[in-house]
């Protein structure tokens, strides 16, 4: 079989040498660098079968592990619509990792053959972060292309959600914007020139860079806007380790600025992970002298709240229906707002940013956001060809070129940036004013070690358990005891022998005593 002419001798030179297991999930496969040889090269050649499968669409296949420590790696594939692998082909993904060196040609022969897909050139588009690791593995996927008998294009350094634009604009013959690093530039910057008529009042942002790729790329965005517009001061730029005690994961979990930057009065901060698909802002709260965190939920809510104000001026919104979709760790406080005062629909799905995606599409105009800060706001086909059938209008073309700042195939911190200060700047508001829109209830998480973390299991939205039987009512029962306001929930982690207890009340002092307590109960059950 012609496809198969080289795929021995790059299977021979990648071949597996450990007995683990690894599973496919919304990150794709991560793990220590050292452990991945194999599995990037496989994926590289799976990559290259789902083109096949999209009649030869470009699909994307990013080296990153993210927000982990630089030790680790990964690899996932971008599927032709510049989204996140069909959930059906993430079962085929683990299946083809865990396979045994001898059966390996056999699963991609049978693979193929089932789909009928000889007939055909596949198309992989490679890139890859910062990390030591990762230019050896992106030569490992690239063999894996040439192994299937595929093309390949290697973009070399991008951010994950560069990468995800770059396949949406091929896959759609340049209609999305053009598909290229310099196309995604000029996108953004021409949306975010044409909505920002007026200089900000405070030029004041600093951008942690997380030490990561989205360092590099950020300075070439801001040769393409008037610096009058958008100047950030960068820091974190790669002088340091990726991703340590520094970047929009370690600001989120330990409520602290990134290593070395003292926050100053009426600054805007900003964090990025290591591949730039997470932002979290944050500032000097001068009425408490402490550090105020603007998470994903925040973020959310400022979106939804300026595409909705938007919509409203044109009288289209009672013809459009809205969503901001959550994750069970989204702030109780949020989701009240979200619903009582924006009068927005909310819903809850598992973790994973797959879910949020998914469910967003289902809305005219959804926004979802991690509390992570991962997210973005999706505009369905229908809601922008009522947009475009409308009056022309000044508030018709602000809304458009809007639309065209929002990178809708991912999250995508850069995006997500233009964005937050786009909205600071049209409505004249300070980071200050935007914290008030609601307080957060104090929270908690705690990680518990079990066991066994496969005997809970819970509903669709994580929120509740169903297995084992007595712990969801145990759990009630505790929860009682602190107010309305408490909740609590767990799940076993998706990445570690552990189980995450999630906890909210009124005060800081009863979220850590219902975490504690609740987390007392999954010891004693589990």
């Amino acid at each position: 079989m012609k496809l198969f002419s080289l795929f021995e001798h790059f299977a021979a030179k990648h071949a597996k040498s450990c007995a683990k297991r690894f599973n496919y999930g919304t990150a794709g496969f991560r793990d220590n660098w050292t452990q991945l040889d194999s599995i990037v090269f496989r994926m590289g050649a799976l990559a290259a079968v789902r083109s096949l499968d999209k009649n030869g669409s470009a699909v994307g296949l990013m080296i990153t592990a993210s927000h982990n420590p630089e030790d680790d790696n990964g690899v996932k594939i971008i599927d032709s619509c510049g989204e996140m692998l069909e959930s059906s082909w993430e079962a085929i993904a683990s299946d083809i990792a865990n396979s045994e060196n001898e059966h390996l040609y056999a699963k991609f022969a049978d693979l193929i053959n089932d789909k009928e897909l000889n007939q055909r050139t596949a198309l992989v588009f490679i890139a890859r972060d910062t990390r030591k690791s990762s230019l050896e593995l992106a030569n490992a996927a690239i063999d894996g292309v040439r192994a299937i008998g595929g093309e390949y294009t290697d973009f070399c350094l991008l951010t994950t959600p560069q990468l995800h634009f770059i396949v949406h604009c091929f896959n759609t013959n340049g209609s999305y914007g053009e598909p290229s690093e310099e196309g995604y530039y000029k996108k953004l910057s021409q949306a975010f020139s044409k909505i920002n008529s007026i200089p900000p009042s405070n030029h004041n942002l600093v951008v942690d860079c997380a030490n990561g790729v989205g360092a590099e790329k950020i300075k070439k965005l801001t040769d393409y806007i008037d610096k009058k517009f958008f100047n950030p001061e960068l820091c974190n730029i790669g002088n340091g380790i990726l991703n340590y005690k520094c970047g929009a994961d370690f600001v989120k979990l330990n409520q602290l600025p990134p290593e070395g930057v003292e926050l100053k009065a009426n600054t805007r901060y900003a964090s990025f992970d290591g591949d730039a698909d997470r932002i979290v802002y944050y500032f000097l709260d001068l009425s408490t002298s402490k550090f105020c965190l603007m998470d994903g939920d925040k973020i959310a809510v400022l979106f939804m709240s300026y595409l909705k104000e938007l919509l409203d001026k044109m009288h289209l919104a009672d013809e459009l229906d809205f969503c901001v979709v959550q994750t069970a760790y989204a702030n109780g406080n949020s989701t009240d707002y979200i619903r009582n005062v924006l009068k927005v629909e909310t819903a809850c799905v598992p973790t994973g940013v797959k879910h949020l995606h998914s469910r967003a599409q289902q809305s005219d105009i959804a926004v979802y956001f991690e509390a992570n800060g991962h997210g973005t706001a999706l505009i369905s086909n229908k809601a922008e060809n009522k947009i475009k059938q409308s009056m022309d209008s000044e508030v018709k073309q602000h809304l458009l070129n809007f639309i065209d700042l929002i990178n809708q195939t991912n999250g995508d911190a850069i995006s997500d940036l233009l964005v937050v200060e786009t909205i600071l700047n049209n409505r004249q508001i300070s980071i200050n004013d935007w914290s008030k829109f609601y307080n957060d209830l104090p929270n908690r998480q705690l990680k518990v070690s079990v066991t066994n973390k496969n005997a809970i299991k819970t509903t669709f939205d994580e929120t509740r358990c169903v297995a084992p039987d007595g712990l969801q009512n145990a759990i009630n029962e505790v929860v009682q005891k602190f107010g309305t306001k408490a909740r609590s929930f767990v799940r076993p982690s998706g990445t570690e022998d552990i189980v995450r207890v999630y906890a909210e009340a009124q005060t800081q002092e009863q979220a850590n005593l219902l975490a504690q307590e609740v987390a007392a109960v999954v010891e004693k059950m589990i």
